[in-house]
C-alpha cells in the first residue's frame, strides 16, 4: 500500500464522509426525486421567465415523446448547440427520457468543428439556435446522420429581450428554417404525451463531452449516470451547494463545469438554476442583484471580469454562500483580490472532462496553502471516494512532495472515449485517468499543479490543441510551416501564439493570418499573437521544437 492509499487528506474533511453512497441509480431519477419533493418549485429562472419543476417535467416528456415518434430510440444521441438557456435543460432530460444521451456542443464551434462532432457522435437529432443553424449548421447537417433538427431562440422562455445580449432581436428571430421544427412548437404539439418507459443503468452514458487528446483529435468522453450523480453529490456536500439556495450559471452549459456544477447540482438539490443566455458581465451583475443566487462556479477570468466591471459593487455578491473557481487555476493574487472585493473566499476546484468535473477541491471554508517554491495556490485535496496519485512515466507512485503526473481513480472517471478503444486504453488504464498535468502532493494531501505534460493551451479555462490551429493555418496558401504555443496573458491566463514561416515567393501579414484563423475557428482558439519567422526550430529529424519558441 502506498501513501496515497492511506489518504492523508481525510484529516482536512471537517466531518465529511470519506466515501459517498449514490442516492439515485441514475441522473433522471435524481431529477424525479426533486420533482416529487416539490413539483411546484422553481427549476429555472431565465431573466423574467420561470420554469417550474412540473413544467420542466411536462416539457421534457413532450420532447421525449416527439423524439420517439420521429424514430429516436434508446442509445441514440441528441446534440445541443445552444447558449445557457432553458432549452438546454429540457433537451438533456428529454434525451434521457427517450432512452438516449446528450451531446454537448460549444456554440462557438464553426462548420468544420460542428461537422466533426456530429459525425463522430453519430447524433440523430439536433437542437440548435436558429441563428447558429442559419450561419453554420444548415450546410453541415446534410452530410451527417442527423435526421431531426429543432431550432430555437434566446427570446423564448422570457420577455425582457435584453438588448445587451440580443440587440434588436434580428439575430434571434422566431421562425424555423425549411426542413426544421420550431422547438417550442414541437413541445406544444406533443404536450400531454408520455414517452414509453426506458431502462437507464448506472453505467449507461448520460452525455458525451468532447475534449482534445494527445493526437489533437477531439474525443467524446463518455460521462455515465454514475459519474453525473456522484459529482453532483460532491457539489452538494463537499462544496456546500445546499438545498434552499439558487445556483447561477456562469460557466457555459456545454462545458463539464456547467453540466455538473450548474445543471446536475440543481437537479440533485432541487434548487433553481439561474441562466442569463451567455456571460456578459453587466448582465450577470444585474442578475445577481435581481435573483440573489447563493452558489456558483466559474473560471477565474469570469470572476475577475465581474469585480473589474464598472457596475460592480460589493452588494451584488451579498447573497452568495459558496463560490468556486474551475476551468483554470487561480493565483494567490487573484484569490486575495476576489476576497477583498466581495468578502467571499473563492475556493479552488480541479478536474477534467474525463473526471466529470471535480477530482479535487478546496474543502469548504478551509484556506488553501501556497507552495513556497512555485508560488502556486493549491487546487485542493481529493474529493470523497477518490484517490489521486502522483506517478512517474512508468505508472509508479512517487513519494509525497515529488513532481509527477496527476492520476485520478474514483467514481467520477469516465467509462472511456466514444468509439476510440486505443485512446481509452492509453489515457484511462485500468479505469484510472492519466491527466497529463504535472504536480505534487504535500504531506497533508494538498495538490499543486506546476506544469502541463501535454502541449495543451489553457486560454480562459478553454483548452486549445496547437495542432488544430496549425491545421487551419496550413490551409492558407502562403503558409509553409507553423507552430502554435501558449504564452502568458494577463487577462486570459494563457493565450494562443503562432509562429509561421512562409512559402518562397508568397507574402502574408500577421493580421491576415490571424483573420484567416478567426473566420474558421471558435473565438477562443484563434491566435491572438502571430510572428512570421524564416525558419522554425527543429530537431535533426525534422520535429518542430515548440519549447524553443516558448522562450
Amino acid at each position: 500500500m502506498s501513501i496515497y492509499d492511506e489518504r492523508p487528506w481525510l484529516a482536512l474533511y471537517g466531518g465529511q464522509p470519506a466515501e459517498y453512497v449514490l442516492p439515485h441509480p441514475d441522473a433522471l431519477q435524481m431529477f424525479r426525486a426533486g420533482l416529487a419533493a416539490d413539483p411546484h418549485g422553481v427549476a429555472i429562472r431565465y431573466f423574467d421567465g420561470v420554469v417550474t419543476r412540473s413544467e420542466l417535467d411536462a416539457q421534457s416528456d413532450a420532447l421525449a415523446s416527439g423524439l420517439r415518434e420521429a424514430g429516436f430510440g434508446p442509445g441514440d444521441r441528441l446534440a445541443v448547440y445552444l447558449q445557457n438557456m432553458p432549452q438546454f435543460v429540457v433537451g438533456m432530460l428529454g434525451a434521457w427520457k427517450a432512452g438516449g444521451l446528450l451531446v454537448s456542443i460549444n456554440p462557438m464551434s464553426r462548420a468544420r468543428e460542428l461537422s466533426y462532432l456530429l459525425r463522430d457522435s453519430g447524433a440523430k437529432a439536433l437542437v440548435a439556435l436558429e441563428s447558429l443553424y442559419d450561419e453554420v449548421a444548415r450546410d453541415v447537417v446534410p452530410s451527417t446522420s442527423v435526421e431531426l433538427v429543432l431550432t430555437t431562440s434566446g427570446l423564448d422562455y422570457q420577455t425582457r429581450n435584453d438588448p445587451r445580449l440580443f440587440g434588436d432581436g434580428t439575430r434571434q428571430r422566431r421562425s424555423s428554417s425549411v426542413g426544421t421544427h420550431d422547438f417550442v412548437e414541437f413541445i406544444d404539439a406533443n404536450r400531454g404525451k408520455t414517452p414509453p418507459p426506458t431502462q437507464i443503468g448506472v453505467d449507461d452514458v448520460a452525455f458525451l463531452t468532447y475534449t482534445s487528446g494527445t493526437t489533437g483529435v477531439p474525443k467524446g468522453a463518455m460521462n455515465t449516470h454514475r459519474n453525473v450523480v456522484f459529482t453532483a453529490m460532491v457539489y452538494r456536500d463537499f462544496f456546500r451547494f445546499r438545498p434552499g439556495g439558487e445556483v447561477f450559471g456562469i460557466a457555459p452549459l456545454f462545458h463539464i463545469t456547467g453540466l455538473i456544477g450548474h445543471i446536475a447540482i440543481s437537479l440533485l438539490a432541487a434548487m433553481p438554476l439561474v441562466l442569463a443566455y451567455r456571460f456578459e458581465p453587466a448582465v450577470v451583475l444585474d442578475a445577481f442583484a435581481e435573483h440573489r443566487p447563493t452558489y456558483t462556479i466559474g473560471a477565474v477570468t469570469a470572476l475577475n471580469a465581474l469585480i473589474d466591471h464598472p457596475d460592480f459593487d460589493r452588494d451584488r455578491f451579498r447573497s452568495f454562500r459558496s463560490v468556486y473557481s474551475g476551468g483554470a487555476a487561480i493565483s494567490p493574487t487573484a484569490e486575495k483580490a476576489f476576497r477583498a472585493a466581495t468578502g467571499h473566499q473563492v475556493h479552488n476546484a480541479y478536474g477534467l472532462t474525463e473526471t466529470t468535473s471535480p477530482m479535487t477541491g478546496n474543502p469548504f471554508g478551509v484556506a488553501p496553502p501556497v507552495d513556497r517554491t512555485s508560488g502556486a495556490l493549491s487546487v485542493g485535496v481529493p474529493v470523497p471516494s477518490t484517490i489521486v496519485r502522483i506517478q512517474d512515466d512508468a505508472g509508479n507512485d512517487l513519494p509525497l512532495g515529488q513532481i509527477g503526473e496527476i492520476v485520478a481513480d474514483g467514481p467520477q472517471v469516465v467509462a472511456g472515449y466514444w468509439g476510440k478503444p486505443e485512446e481509452t486504453a492509453a489515457g484511462l488504464p485500468s479505469g484510472m485517468l492519466r491527466s497529463g498535468d504535472v504536480g505534487f502532493m504535500n504531506d497533508q494531501g494538498w495538490i499543486f499543479i506546476v506544469d502541463r505534460k501535454k502541449d495543451m493551451i489553457n486560454a480562459s479555462g478553454y483548452k486549445v490543441w496547437p495542432r488544430e490551429v496549425e491545421d487551419v493555418l496550413a490551409e492558407h496558401p502562403a503558409v509553409r510551416e507553423s507552430a502554435v504555443v501558449g504564452v502568458p496573458d494577463e487577462k486570459r491566463g494563457e493565450t494562443v501564439k503562432a509562429f509561421v514561416s512562409l512559402k518562397s515567393g508568397q507574402s502574408a501579414t500577421p493580421d491576415e493570418l490571424i483573420e484567416h484563423c478567426k473566420q474558421r475557428m471558435a473565438a477562443y482558439k484563434y491566435p491572438r499573437q502571430l510572428e512570421i519567422i524564416d525558419e522554425l526550430p527543429k530537431t535533426v529529424t525534422g520535429k518542430i521544437l515548440r519549447r524553443k519558441l516558448r522562450g
